[in-house]
């Protein structure tokens, strides 16, 4: 995944890439890491709280960051 970005030749280029990708790439990894953790979590540590958290992390905060990273990417192209 990282390979066609390491091989830009400019250093600068290089940390605009890598600064465009990681965001999206935190959003995804919380996204999947939560939806794994739903699903392969023991039903022994099952709690009503612990259930909320997960369910909130996967569904609630990935949608609203979105924009978020959009609208600051935005702001510094301009």
């Amino acid at each position: 995944f990282f390979s066609p970005l390491l091989r830009i030749p400019s250093e600068q280029g290089r940390h605009k890439a890598f600064s465009m990708c990681l965001p999206h790439l935190a959003v995804v990894s919380l996204f999947i890491s939560t939806a794994t953790f739903a699903y392969l979590k023991s039903p022994s540590i099952s709690s009503q709280s612990l259930n909320l958290v997960v369910a909130l992390l996967y569904s609630v905060v990935p949608p609203p960051v979105n924009p978020l990273i959009y609208s600051m990417r935005n702001q510094e192209l301009k």
